[in-house]
């Protein structure tokens, strides 16, 4: 088996958790969670150098989910890195679980930084990065916004501030599945281009046709450690739902969760790699 197919592994086993543990909680988001898989199994599987002994330490690469709405997909990262078992995942959103809604930090080990109010995140990744850079420590800070989220004014300031100080230790992805949760997103509040944007306010940009391809969001990430003195964002145009057919590119499955037969279902069709 190569290598990347032990990636494509991965990504089948954090889907089936994320729709498992929604189904169970019976609330969630499983829509933008699924969505933005690739990314995160190429952060957490080949990019980040977070591990058992450092988890709990500061010298090491950073995450922040600025979406923190697609908690399911951090959890379902963490339990296939082996921090979590794979049943804690199943207390998801219920009374005295670790594993809240929106991510936190004091709950947790493996959470960068408590977000849910869209924006915050990225804002604190920048901050991160500033600190690293400050320091001259070599820890880079990931981070994963929405496209929606990207309607948000504290977004812009946090991209103006990277670019002015040169985090070039910052990475930035962009889920753009298009679609939030009032629809789709350039008929809510219009925010694209988001690659001309960034552009704008001085970063490197890459886009990414299929963020859903996990060969092509690796070598992204690999351009991105080549970029010096500005900050780097990854537009990944995507599939919200993405691997349940009839959740795919449907802005209703953005904060609902399936019933056990639609579990069922979803379950058949990762398994059977209709991805």
């Amino acid at each position: 088996m190569s290598e990347l197919d032990i990636l494509k592994g991965h990504a089948v086993n954090i889907r089936k958790n994320i729709v498992r543990m929604v189904t169970e909680a019976k609330s969630g988001h499983p829509g933008g969670s699924l969505s933005s898989v690739e990314i995160g199994v190429a952060l957490y599987f080949t990019q980040m150098d977070i591990n058992e002994e450092n988890i709990s330490s500061l010298n090491r690469d950073r995450f922040v989910l600025s979406k923190g709405h697609a908690s399911p997909l951090l959890y379902s990262l963490l339990a296939e890195k082996g921090f979590l078992n794979e049943e804690e995942l199943l207390t998801f959103r219920k009374i005295g679980t670790r594993l809240q809604g929106h991510p936190s930090m004091d709950k947790l080990p493996g959470v960068d930084m408590s977000t849910g109010s869209l924006g915050q995140g990225i804002s604190a990744a920048v901050g991160m990065a500033l600190s690293n850079k400050y320091h001259n420590l070599p820890y880079r800070i990931y981070t994963l916004l929405g496209d929606g989220e990207c309607q948000e004014g504290e977004v812009w300031e946090a991209a103006m501030s990277a670019s002015h100080y040169g985090l070039d230790n910052l990475l930035a992805f962009v889920d753009m599945n298009g679609l939030q949760i009032d629809g789709k997103v350039n008929e809510v509040m219009n925010p694209f281009p988001l690659d001309e944007k960034f552009k704008a306010f001085g970063w490197n940009v890459i886009v990414l046709e299929d963020g859903n391809d996990l060969e092509a969001v690796i070598k992204a990430c690999e351009e991105a450690k080549t970029v010096k003195g500005k900050p780097s964002v990854v537009i990944a145009k995507t599939v919200k739902g993405k691997g349940v057919s009839f959740m795919e590119n449907q802005a209703g499955w953005h904060g609902v969760a399936p019933n056990k037969e639609q579990c069922e279902q979803a379950l058949t069709e990762l398994e059977g790699g209709n991805k």
